[in-house]
């Protein structure tokens, strides 16, 4: 097993070495044990959260619009409509935030906000996803509806919540079509550079997909409805079989296939930087999403996927920053993509959760220590007038820098080297898969 990388000083607590000939995975993981006072759980991270929701508080409606961005230049966040496919993320954000003040209440500040006002946000920011669980017209469903409602209904028991994950599970559903094996992505998808506009000429799978399995796999497990946990796997199957590059585990982002015979047509990119380069988020996706579909299956070859994905990802962060590229094959220099590595150390703390062993640990908190060392805003603040009030600073709205949303030169919107709000969502899931495996 590989020596575990030396504990950096931001994020391992003060004292703790890991030594080279040490070979017990237990106690290797304890010596890299995350300091509590890490940016991961300071009142900054929440305050960065709280100064953007608390805007919509009093509002007479609840909102309808989700943050999505900070454009290039800008600190503050764009928002885009409800029903596009990153609106999960905020609401999810906030529902991370109630997670760790109920069930880890030592690393939240109770002081500065309560409970009951955090819960209230939770549901006011999400209120208008739920109609978004009807949609057959999307593949994002996991995104849009799983991240906001399974955690209301598991912290606070609410049966809409529950009734909406349904609803949303066999919307997506209907999406699989079972001659191709797949649940489609895309009904349509126009660059600059080609034109897909037939759903029943091409039939689009991205390798981002792979996380909205989840969705199907936890209705599945709260309802005893096997068919759409056998969707998901198969979905997944193929996926491992047309979305990677063997022998040497790189990720393709999108594959058409011939929907009446199940033929791939092309593989091309959307956001990567060429068809046969790799993509890092999408690489990250394919980490994560193996990853989670091994935690619901134990299917090893998922297993075995998500470590080779992950491998290759670290393999490819050059340059000695550990932090990646939007892409692990433009020309340098070039931009990064905080969004990818966030998503790759939740898929290496899932990894790790189901071997476990430590050199994915190491990869895990080696990204995550490079990335907040390279990319962390500055710091928001809870004013000390007794109130819940948030001074945002200069660091704007966001906790990390540095995302990129698309920079392919054919996308129609390319934005570089701004924050994201799914790179904050998953920064937050970190922390909280940290605290449930009990590293802090």
């Amino acid at each position: 097993m590989p020596t575990p990388t030396a504990s950096p000083p931001l994020l391992f607590a003060s004292g703790e070495t890991t030594q080279p000939e040490q070979t017990d995975s237990e106690r290797l993981a304890r010596s890299q044990r995350i300091s509590a006072t890490s940016a991961l759980f300071s009142p900054s991270a929440v305050a960065k959260i709280w100064g953007v929701a608390r805007g919509a508080l009093d509002r007479a409606s609840p909102p309808t619009e989700m943050p999505e961005y900070t454009p290039p230049g800008s600190s503050s966040y764009s928002y885009t409509a409800a029903d596009f496919w990153t609106s999960g993320f905020f609401p999810g954000s906030l529902y991370l935030l109630l997670e760790r003040a109920k069930v880890y209440p030592g690393h939240f500040p109770i002081e500065k906000l309560h409970v009951e006002k955090l819960r209230y946000a939770c549901r006011w920011w999400s209120e208008n996803l739920h109609v978004q669980a009807h949609r057959t017209d999307t593949h994002d469903l996991g995104f849009m509806i799983l991240l906001p409602f399974q955690k209301d209904y598991e912290l606070t028991g609410d049966r809409r919540s529950l009734d909406t994950l349904v609803t949303a599970a066999n919307s997506l559903a209907s999406r699989f079509e079972p001659r191709v094996g797949l649940i489609r992505s895309w009904d349509t998808c126009c660059t600059k550079r080609y034109a897909f506009e037939d759903p029943k000429a091409d039939f689009l799978v991205i390798i981002d997909n792979m996380l909205n399995l989840n969705l199907l796999y936890w209705v599945s497990a709260q309802t005893g409805d096997l068919r759409l946990s056998s969707i998901a796997t198969t979905h997944a199957e193929n996926s491992l079989k047309h979305h990677i590059r063997h022998p040497q585990w790189s990720t393709v982002h999108v594959v058409n296939f011939d929907q009446e015979t199940g033929a791939v047509k092309e593989k091309l990119t959307n956001q990567g930087y060429a068809d046969d380069s790799t993509w890092s988020r999408g690489q990250a996706w394919g980490i994560l999403g193996f990853a989670q579909c091994y935690a619901w299956t134990r299917k090893q070859a998922f297993l075995d996927a998500a470590i080779n994905l992950g491998e290759y990802f670290v393999s490819r962060l050059d340059d000695g920053d550990g932090v990646p590229h939007w892409d692990f094959d433009a020309p340098r220099p070039t931009y990064r993509d905080t969004s990818a590595a966030m998503i790759a150390v939740c898929g290496f703390l899932c990894i790790y959760e189901a071997t476990p062993e430590v050199r994915f640990l190491s990869h895990a908190l080696r990204i995550l220590d490079a990335t907040l060392k390279m990319s962390l805003a500055p710091p928001a603040r809870f004013r000390d007038d007794g109130s819940d009030a948030v001074d945002l600073g200069s660091g704007g709205d966001t906790i990390l820098l540095n995302a990129t949303i698309n920079n392919h030169e054919f996308a129609p919107r390319r934005w570089a080297d701004h924050g994201l709000v799914y790179a904050d969502y998953f920064f937050l899931e970190v922390g909280n898969r940290l605290l449930g495996l009990g590293l802090v």
